[in-house]
């Protein structure tokens, strides 16, 4: 019986830890998918700055 008991303590204790490292490898993959949004977000931002860029250049060529 103490050794069924010993068995379910380590399982417990290793369950415990798998527990613990798939939460630490959820927060990174969250913290990741951040960085990614944030990325994507600033690329757009770029994109929409330089498009902006580019029609008020159009408008000053035609204006001439």
């Amino acid at each position: 019986m103490l050794s069924r008991l010993q068995e379910l303590r380590k399982e417990e204790e290793t369950l415990l830890r798998v527990k613990a490292a798939l939460h630490d490898q959820l927060t990174r993959l969250k913290t990741l998918g951040q960085m990614d949004n944030e990325a994507a977000i600033n690329q757009t931002e770029l994109q929409l700055s330089l498009q902006d860029h580019e029609e008020e250049e159009e408008e000053e060529e035609s204006d001439s």
